[in-house]
Formats: structure tokens, sequence, C-alpha cells
């Protein structure tokens, strides 16, 4: 069973409400679920899209093909119609969008008319759309009327009363009116699924890490984080600022993060711009900060809604002077809420800024997980605090060690003082002018730390054949559509290569991005695969780039994706096969 589900329409029509419910219903049913988004960067009108895939086997990224349309507006009609698969239905409401359709694959519903019967008000329009795909597909409601209760609870009775009213009155009318509707459903393997979205699981990491302080200036797509953190700070005791600006907000972290509270900030490519000389303090003064950034298209403020991969150069060089830095690329919300984890630990324990680096389409993509392993989450606090800093004779903020890292004190909490410069200092935090303790200052944060960041580093995921022809590279949220290519290609096919041996199709993918692991344990399966091939949203290949810089290995085949908009698996597929023959 594998179904795919499309709401199109204007912003201001509640087009995610209902892909949101609709998901919900299936993941608490425990049906397996994907979800990504397509928007204009406008409140009201435009043209946008919610899309699901259900399926009772896990799945990890979005079809062409469309089974059921919910067309609320006259557009979604005339764009996705030939996205319909066979046996694929589109439903609408004529009298809403003042025309009517004919055809075997459409069905008029009268949404505004059901909810003002049934519901006594024409905003249960979209609750009457909800209920008529579950009665298309022939699911039961009473998951959604348990959601419903949730939702409108403090509305009062009547207002969940009319809710259930509008969610039967379409589920009725699809039911007897959808002749044509062929909808297999299987029983779930699941009894219920947890779905997540990447800005979610990258708020929920940084709360399982122990994250105190949270400032931010809200830029899409890195809003979800200050909005999740928000609505978490009460019950765990976050302090979440909105501030000012990016240029405040990174300076609010490093301020807490000197203070003694792990600290975070978030923001997009273009509040990251002006946080670049916060991000040289924090390199300078051996402050940890976590930052997470969320990619979209530029230059400039480019596709403010849209997706693409085109900021890794610009987090790894950007900044002026030379000092460690980590970055993290998550494929999924749940490599997100573990990196995050991983993030907060190692820029603390090595005193360094880290990068959790995301783009919009991970920000919005919902996937269904049983759980979280919360065993796998580290938290040592490397600072020292109360007694531990009582019982030093002496202190030095930037005390010369053989790793490089040194006492990390928490001022005010015990009789010394705690002294950092964003000039050049000395052990214990002073300006200095002086070239031997420059030089001295330069091998501890940068030269002696580089070598052990890399050994904290792991190999990337390598999924598929064992030992393969062809081997397909990404990096971030390519992950789920590059796993499912996989899948597709694997035997049972012919030979790829005329009159050789197959070895098959294998995916290596990147989530943890530098520096690169000690031992690049990858290379010699690039090096003996036929073809490899890197795939990226971006138009320079710039994750193949750093593969250079880094390790030698240069892709002679590269898929370069920069429209604004994800890989779709049936598209990929048709791009790998074109370099493959």
């Amino acid at each position: 069973m594998d179904y795919s589900i499309k709401i199109g329409g204007e912003a201001g029509q509640g087009i995610q409400t209902i892909g949101d419910t609709l998901a919900k219903v299936f993941s608490k049913t425990g049906y397996h679920v994907f979800t990504h988004q397509d928007y204009e960067s406008r409140i009201r009108g435009g043209h946008n899209f919610f899309q699901i895939r259900l399926s009772n086997k896990p799945i990890s990224a979005s079809r062409n093909k469309i089974d059921i349309l919910v067309a609320l507006d006259k557009e979604s009609i005339l764009l996705y119609k030939n996205e319909l698969s066979e046996q694929g239905i589109a439903i609408y409401d004529s009298s809403a969008l003042r025309q009517k359709y004919e055809g075997k694959k459409l069905l008029d519903v009268p949404f505004e008319t059901l909810a003002v019967e049934h519901g006594k008000d024409r905003i249960m329009a979209n609750t009457v759309a909800t209920g008529a795909v579950l009665g298309m597909l022939g699911l039961k409601l009473d998951i959604l009327f348990e959601i419903i209760n949730d939702i409108f609870r403090k509305k009062g009775e009547d207002v969940i009363k009319g809710n259930i009213n509008a969610v039967k009155a379409g589920y009725d009318f699809a039911s007897k009116n959808c002749t044509d509707c062929s909808f297999s459903i299987k029983e779930p393997a699941e009894e219920s699924l947890m779905l997540i979205n990447g800005v979610e699981a990258i708020g929920l990491g940084a709360i399982s890490s122990g994250c105190k302080f949270y400032s931010a200036y809200p830029m899409t797509p890195s809003t979800g984080i200050l909005n999740f953190m928000s609505e978490k700070a009460e019950g765990y005791g976050i302090v979440v600022e909105q501030a000012e600006d990016e240029i405040a907000a990174i300076n609010m972290t490093i301020g807490a993060s000197f203070a003694g509270v792990r600290a975070m900030t978030g923001t997009s490519g273009g509040g990251f711009a002006l946080m670049v000389e916060g991000l040289s303090l924090a390199g300078m003064t051996e402050t940890p900060v976590v930052i997470a950034l969320g990619q979209r298209p530029g230059p400039a403020t480019g596709f403010p809604t849209r997706t693409e991969q085109a900021e890794l150069m610009f987090v790894l060089h950007t900044a002026h002077g030379e000092f460690p830095r980590l970055v993290f690329a998550p494929g999924t919300p749940e490599q997100a809420f573990y990196l995050t984890n991983k993030a907060f630990d190692i820029a603390e324990r090595f005193q360094i800024p880290a990068f959790i680096l995301f783009d919009q389409y991970l920000a919005d993509s919902a996937w269904t997980f049983r759980r979280f392993d919360l065993s796998k989450i580290k938290y040592n606090d490397y600072r020292l605090r109360g007694n531990d800093f009582k019982k030093l004779g002496s202190y030095k903020r930037h005390a010369f060690t053989d790793t490089g890292v040194s006492p990390l004190a928490v001022p005010g909490d015990a009789r010394h003082v705690v002294v950092t410069d964003s000039d050049e200092h000395d052990e214990e935090g002073h300006i200095v002018e002086d070239a031997e303790t420059r030089i001295k200052m330069v091998q501890k944060r940068l030269l002696k730390k580089i070598p052990l960041i890399r050994q904290e580093m792991s190999q990337p995921i390598l999924y598929g054949a064992d030992k393969p022809d062809i081997v397909i590279v990404g990096w971030g949220s390519t992950y789920g559509v590059m796993k499912e290519a996989v899948d597709a290609l694997s035997p049972p096919r012919p030979p790829l290569i005329k009159g050789g041996q197959r070895g098959g199709i294998a995916m290596l993918h990147f989530s943890e991005i530098y520096p690169f692991p000690s031992s690049p344990k990858f290379l010699h399966i690039l090096n003996k695969a036929k073809k490899a091939i890197c795939i990226e949203n971006n138009a320079t290949g710039q994750f193949a780039r750093l593969m250079r810089e880094e390790t030698g290995y240069e892709f002679k085949y590269k898929i370069n994706k920069y429209d604004g908009r994800p890989f779709i698996i049936e598209d990929l597929i048709g791009e790998i096969n074109a370099v493959i023959g």
C-alpha cells in the first residue's frame, strides 16, 4: 500500500491545516507517513500545496503520482490533474470555484454547503474536505474525532460538535458518491507512530542536550525552531529571546554560554551574514555555541520559502581568521535530533562553534518514527563549577594544554576571576602583542584541536550493495530520496554495464560534514566504483568541491538541482539512469 495525497490552493485557505490533520490521523493509526510542502512567500494568495504520502512500510520521500487531489482553487486542477495516478481522483467544490469540471477522475464535493448544513459555519469546509479524504480511503474516524477534541477543547462543546458533524458529512458524501474509488487500505503494522519534522527535531535535540538559552531573529526556515523553543520554554526552564536582529542574537548566545549555560541561536543565510563577526568572537574567546542555519535559495532574499543546499561553503569559510568549527547536516528528523545533541557535546568539550546545517525541505518535511532512543543522548558538563573551581590554586582561562582545550570555568562561581578578550591574549585572557604568544595560541586553538575533533566524526552511511559498481553520494536532506532511488534501482534488474559483472548500486550519505573523519574509509568504495555520482541541491557542486579539498577525490558525474524545489523519487531515478546509461 502506497498512496499520495496533495492539497492545493491559495495561502490562507487552510491547506496546511488539512495536511497536518490527515498526517496526524495516518500516523496515529499506525501508517508510515512522509510530507512535504511548497508555498509562496505571501500571507494570502499565490499557489501552495501540501503533499502527504502514506504506506504500511517505511517511506522517506515524495512521489510524482497523486492518488487523491484536494483542489481548493482552479489552479490546482490545471496544474495537477496530469499527475493523477491510474486510480487517482480529484475532489473540489464547484460552488466555491464557480466552475464545474467534468471527467471520470473528478468528484464535486460541496465542502462549503455541507459545512454550513452540518457544522453551522462555512469555516468548517476544510473539516469537510478532511472527512471526504478519509471516506475515499475507507478509514475509521475515531482518531480524527480525538484530534478534533484536543484541538478545540478550549473553544467549547458546540465547536467540537460542529467539526465532528462536518467530518461525518464529508465522509458520508465521499463514501456514497466516489463510485470510482478503488483504494485498498491494508492494516497498519504499528499501533501508533511519532510524526515529527526537521525543525521540531532540532529543537527537541537542543532541549534534550540541556540547552537553557535560545536567541534568534525570525527568518524562514529557522523560525520554526524559535517557535518550538518558545512553546517549551516554561516547561523546561529555557530563556528564549527574540532579539532585535541577528547581530544581537549571536552576541546574546555567546554571552549566555560565557555565563555558564548551554546556548544556541538559529538563522538563515541572510541573517547569518550579520552573525559572522560574532562567530569570530566565539572562535577567539573559545566560547562554545551551537548555530542552526536553515538554507534557502539566494542571493539576497532569493526564494524565501524554497529549498537549496547552497550555503555549505559559506558556513565553512565565513568569518575572519582561522579557528576550528563543526558542521553537521542531518538528512532526517531522527538524525537532526541526535546530531544536535552531538553538536552541543563537541562544542562544549572542545570550546568551539558548531553548526546544524539544514534546509527548507528538511525543516518542513514530517516523517514517522517509532520513537527516539533517549539512552543515546549524551550529556556531560565540561565546565568547572563550585567545588571543582575552588580546588584550583590559580585559574587561567586560556591555559596551554596538550589537547588545546583549556579549563572552562563559570564566572562568579568561585573566587577566581574569569578573563577573556576578543584581541589576541595570553593564558590568563589579557591582551598581548608579541609574536611568540600569538603562535602558541593559534596552535592551541586550531592545530591541536582539529585532529582530536576529526576523531569524533563518523563515517558516512553506506546503504545498498556492499561492493557497488554505482555509488550515489549526497549530504543533508537528500538522504531520503537517495535511499528510495537505491531501493528502486537495486536488483532484480539486468546488468547496468554491458558485458560486465553487476555490482549493484549503493548510497553514501554524509551528515557529519566538517571536519572529515581522520580515516576516510569511504574512499575505497568510491575508488572501486565504476561510476560515482554526487547529488546536490545547488548549482556548483559545493560538497563535491569539499570532497576534493579534503580527500583529493574528484567526481566525474554530478546531478545538480537548483530550482528551489527538492528532488522527487521518479525524477532522481531518471537523472541517475541518464548518467549510468
